[in-house]
């Protein structure tokens, strides 16, 4: 019944109000997805591009669950935003869109790059920017940003320090945590916070030689004392959401290890958010060495703790047939769509 690729139109249920509590938030999500196709649970594990071929065909049907790169050079991009939640709203289950995009030194009122933010030293500064930037994208319907980036810089070769607050752990952690805050508000079912993403989990701006995508190799306890210390500050400020790193650390690629995603993120620090991969990140692990096919890559990524997979729609086309062939538990995609 999971597997089936149609079903009979539901009876509409009533959404949940920001008031619910806890156990009634997750009983609506249970009958939810005790409702939905195998493919519509893929689709919610799922975000692609406005350059995907059949994108509003795709909405239509309730197998996307977002899209991304949305901040283009639109001249009425809440009109279009409106347009593509009303494309979503004739699915079946009517599960509505996200929109994301990297709003991370602001959105129409551009502040300072990040890097000259912590140069302040003023944490509550950039909470107040960045809660003017998520005012700013949620009144256009943007709903999730792929900031704050928290990566170390200490390589001044690598061409993404800029992003980051600079060198140093305790700085980093102060800043990334005064971020996360400033987009999410004291709730984030208010209409105007919109969900954090730290990234890139993790040791991404150790990469060798600076150059980025390439591998970065630390001693356990550098990478312990010196690099973890600004993501597990910003998963303790609550951030809805974290990206796997495209890199490989000490010849893992993050976004295939499960000891970092799951172990680590999840049963460590108790972070129960989404994890979203890095652009094309999971059929990178064919690149990477670790597997031989793409659904080698999706079967891979998903066990190890990606929820979500960013713009190559690798789960849209792998995963269904990998849950009817029985290499990937049900239990997995289950346990992705809820969160």
């Amino acid at each position: 019944m999971l597997a089936a690729t149609q079903a009979p139109a539901p009876a509409p249920a009533p959404a949940p109000s920001s008031s619910l509590d806890g156990q009634a938030m997750h009983a609506f999500v249970d009958g939810l997805l005790g409702r939905m196709t195998l493919e519509e649970k893929v689709g919610q594990l799922t975000i692609v591009g406005e350059d995907r071929d059949h994108l509003q065909k795709l909405i239509r049907e309730g197998k996307i669950g977002g899209t991304n790169g949305v901040l283009g050079d639109k001249p009425d991009l809440a009109g279009h935003l409106r347009h593509l939640q009303g494309v979503a709203m004739q699915s079946r289950l009517k599960i509505p869109l996200w929109f994301m995009g990297d709003v991370c030194h602001g959105f129409r009122t551009i502040f300072p790059v990040p890097l000259a933010m912590a140069a302040t030293w003023d944490p509550h500064l950039w909470q107040r920017v960045n809660r003017a930037a998520a005012q700013e994208a949620t009144s256009v319907g943007v709903d999730w940003t792929f900031c704050p980036m928290v990566d170390l810089g200490r390589d001044p070769r690598w061409g993404r320090v800029v992003e980051g607050a600079g060198e140093d752990p305790y700085l980093g952690s102060a800043m990334a945590q005064a971020q996360v805050r400033g987009f999410q508000g004291d709730d984030l079912a208010a209409p105007d916070t919109m969900m954090a993403t730290i990234k890139h989990f993790a040791g991404y701006g150790a990469v060798e030689a600076g150059l980025d995508y390439t591998s970065a190799y630390l001693p356990e306890r550098e990478f312990r004392d010196v690099y973890l210390p600004p993501y597990h500050a910003a998963v303790d400020a609550g951030a809805g959401s974290v990206m796997a790193a495209f890199i490989s650390l000490d010849g893992i690629p993050a976004s295939g290890d499960r000891t970092l995603l799951t172990d680590l993120l999840r049963k460590r620090w108790g972070f129960d958010g989404l994890i979203v991969s890095d652009y094309d990140a999971v059929p990178q692990l064919q690149l990477q060495g670790v597997a031989a096919r793409v659904a080698d890559a999706v079967r891979i990524a998903l066990h190890a703790g990606i929820d979500v997979d960013l713009h190559s729609g690798t789960y849209l086309e792998q995963l269904p047939a990998l849950v009817r062939a029985g290499k990937v538990p049900m239990a997995e995609v289950d346990a992705a769509v809820r969160r």
